[in-house]
């Protein structure tokens, strides 16, 4: 079983696919990813550059209305890739791959937007407001309103 930061790491490795896939840099990020995948076996890097495709092309086909769906699903089987690839790992290249995980998932990430933003891991006790993004404006009242 991963602990939670691997698991972590495997999901936005996962998110990153889905996110690319389409974009400008989508080209570049399935190079990258089938290496971080095939970890130097070429025969593995071809086999990850296929399923990176065919996640590619799902996720092009689909209609609006299912995007959200077959993107979650899309996910979900790569952070299953990440993963079952975290477990197989000895503990030195275990980190390595990790942290090329997150590099990749703040690279990626974002629908090739500006990064950041992302909220992830927190525990709010009370009134909370969080806001993203970029010239937008938002006013928040707690309490009694008086």
């Amino acid at each position: 079983m991963l602990s939670e930061a691997l698991t972590a790491a495997a999901a936005g490795g996962g998110m990153a696919v889905v996110q690319s896939a389409g974009a400008d840099s989508w080209a570049w990020f399935r190079v990258r990813c089938a290496r971080l995948v095939g970890r130097g076996d070429a025969d593995a890097e071809r086999e990850a550059i296929e399923r990176l495709d065919r996640t590619a092309a799902a996720l092009n086909a689909v209609d609006e209305g299912d995007r959200e769906r077959v993107r979650a699903v899309h996910a979900v089987l790569w952070q299953g890739e990440f993963a079952s690839l975290l477990e197989a790992l000895a503990q030195e290249e275990r980190d390595r791959l990790v942290e090329q995980l997150v590099q990749m998932s703040k690279e990626f990430g974002a629908d090739d937007g500006p990064q950041g933003g992302a909220v992830s891991g927190n525990t709010f006790h009370g009134p909370t407001a969080v806001q993203t993004g970029d010239h937008n404006r938002q006013e928040n009242h707690f309490g009694s309103g008086g």
